[in-house]
């Protein structure tokens, strides 16, 4: 079985533990980033794990950090769900190409962090996606299959891929428009796979509820272009490094409703931005989903059977005067 591995701050002290029920075993050595502790960590984590002989915390004592360290890459695919895609006013069939942005590792934050909303952004986002973190340095092409996926995958994270819509379609900008601070909630648990609990990553559950309320629900089987196809691509033109991290697109639910008509209004380039985003702003005017100050993100992922869980996020939206907290 794998590890559940938690990073947090305590006494106002960075450090990494092992999940064992309700408390957390403290490792002993301090890793200074998410590389690190994969390149000298797991060791010392296993151990720990093994002889249970380690200080232990509780989770109510400590300020749950993402286990996502910067810098890192974070690299986001994008419409790799069919719900997903006809919600968004595209072909709900499996695309000729794989859609690839980024997002800045600023972005991150913790599990139970605020997600601020920048005082222009008047719809605002929520996406579930699940997180593969690269656990070996990749510097030229590579075959990744099923079968050796266990080779290029550490682990898995619950990413929620917050996104300021009327920057992402007005301004056409998916950089900007998913990157202000705390847009990437991530967490709480980095579970390390092992070998023989790769293929569970084609059928995880995920789900994202707003105040409560489902909106969305899927299983990373649904997934278009999979992890091992999607590593493959990759490799062929950049470089990636242990620590990295890919989200894999988010399913159906989100807030954002286009249809075809007002996706090619949004996409000519005759028009100027302020143009566009009243064209935006009147297609989702009796859309009432978009994220509001006070709202409450919940989300989950976990396997069936209950071996693969990725713990729970809770996040609340807050406005843009507010201080960040949990980076």
């Amino acid at each position: 079985m794998g590890l559940q591995v938690v990073r947090f701050k305590k006494d106002n002290q960075e450090q990494w533990g092992i999940v064992s029920g309700d408390t957390i075993l403290v490792l002993q050595n301090v890793y200074r980033s998410l590389a690190e502790f994969l390149e000298v960590g797991t060791e010392e984590a296993r151990r720990i794990k093994e002889e249970g002989a380690a200080t232990a915390v509780s989770f109510a004592d400590v300020e749950l950090l993402s286990p996502v360290t910067k810098p890192a890459r974070f690299i986001c695919q994008g419409t790799n769900y069919a719900s997903h895609r006809a919600e968004a006013g595209l072909e709900a069939n499996r695309p000729p190409f794989n859609l690839f942005f980024s997002k800045a590792d600023s972005t991150l934050c913790g599990a139970n962090s605020e997600i601020i909303r920048p005082d222009h952004v008047k719809l605002l986002d929520y996406e579930i996606e699940l997180g593969l973190i690269i656990g070996k340095d990749i510097s030229g092409p590579v075959e990744v299959s099923d079968n050796n996926l266990h080779q290029y995958i550490a682990g898995l994270v619950m990413v929620d891929d917050v996104s300021a819509r009327d920057v992402q379609f007005t301004e056409g900008q998916w950089l900007k428009g998913k990157s202000y601070r705390t847009f990437a909630p991530a967490g709480p648990i980095l579970y390390l796979l092992d070998q023989d609990e790769v293929a569970k990553i084609h059928n995880l559950e995920l789900k994202l509820w707003v105040n409560d309320e489902l909106r969305q629900s899927a299983n990373s089987s649904q997934l278009l272009f999979k992890p091992a196809e999607t590593l493959t691509e990759l490799s062929g033109m950049m470089d990636l490094s242990k620590g990295d991290l890919i989200i894999t697109g988010t399913t159906g639910g989100v807030a954002l409703t286009l249809t075809p008509e007002v996706n090619e209004q949004l996409a000519n380039s005759s028009l100027t931005a302020q143009q566009k985003l009243e064209i935006l702003l009147a297609s989702q005017a009796n859309n009432n989903r978009y994220l509001k100050d006070g709202d409450i993100i919940r989300c989950q992922i976990k396997s069936p059977d209950g071996s693969i869980d990725l713990g729970e996020q809770k996040n609340k939206v807050v406005t843009g005067s507010k201080k960040p907290v949990s980076l």
